[in-house]
């Protein structure tokens, strides 16, 4: 079992971590904090190496087990003889461009800004996402929501028709995560669907669409990105979109109301 966790005190995880202890697993985990209950739990671990998380909106504390959970699918590939030299040696290669992609990510900063400006008074937000882009979505609403307390919502792209396309109105943004990847005409569907019945569509796309940046009512883009890897830069501006929207609002990103750093209670 391979429990994951900043704070490594997390109280289901922990509890997860117990049962399976219990009925013999060997147990290993990523975690930030040294000395932590988790890792403290654990058979073996593997360090984020983030340093101190300050802000809810921690893009290192997300970031990082993204990339330590591609590093261990390479090494575990490797072990277990079902990985190709060839195609190891081009997933490092792929992994070695993200640096230069995330800072690439960070410079467009003001269109993210400049987009936050559209949406401050916004009440509700539904995102899209699908295939390794899911969690994105799931990551991008709850984060919104705690920083900038705007009610949000991360759902599968494909379940769309089943609920929430009813929400759908000028009023509610649809925020759709559509990178060049194994997904993207199912998700470029997703935007025309939504913009059919009246959406305000703001659609994350690989530089360059200009077929879904046309389809969509506003548009942020990233670098081109290895799609394996390709969550950890959708999730930048995202990330940035929820701070920016919190900061025009007045509000304390990093110490949000009700808000603990790691839940220790159940």
């Amino acid at each position: 079992m391979l429990a994951i966790s900043q704070s490594g005190e997390t109280a289901d995880t922990l509890a997860a971590m117990e049962e399976a202890r219990r009925k013999g697993a060997i147990l290993w985990s990523i975690v930030n904090v040294i000395g932590s209950q988790a890792m403290r739990m654990s058979d073996g671990y593997i360090s984020m190496h983030c340093g101190p998380e300050i802000a809810v909106a921690s893009t290192k504390a997300y970031t990082a087990p993204l990339v330590d959970l591609y590093m261990l699918a390479i090494l575990l590939g490797d072990l277990r003889g079902v990985l190709e030299p060839s195609a190891r040696r081009h997933l490092i290669s792929d992994l070695r461009l993200i640096p230069n992609l995330v800072g690439q990510c960070l410079d467009r900063e003001p269109e993210v800004e400049t987009l936050a400006r559209s949406l401050v008074n916004t009440k509700h937000c539904l995102y899209l996402g699908r295939g390794i882009n899911m969690p994105t979505a799931y990551e991008a609403a709850l984060k919104l929501k705690e920083i900038s307390y705007i009610h949000a919502e991360g759902y599968p792209a494909g379940e769309m028709k089943h609920g929430p396309i009813a929400l759908i109105d000028r009023e509610m943004p649809v925020i759709v995560i559509a990178p060049r990847d194994p997904w993207y005409e199912k998700m470029f569907s997703q935007i025309e669907q939504a913009r059919a019945r009246g959406g305000v569509v703001i659609a994350l796309t690989t530089d360059g669409d200009e077929r879904a940046q046309l389809a969509a009512t506003h548009s942020l883009s990233i670098p081109a990105t290895p799609w394996m890897l390709n969550p950890v830069t959708t999730i930048i501006p995202l990330q940035l979109l929820a701070y920016h929207i919190a900061a025009l609002r007045g509000l304390d990103v990093d110490q949000p109301r009700n808000l603990a750093k790691s839940v220790t209670v159940e």
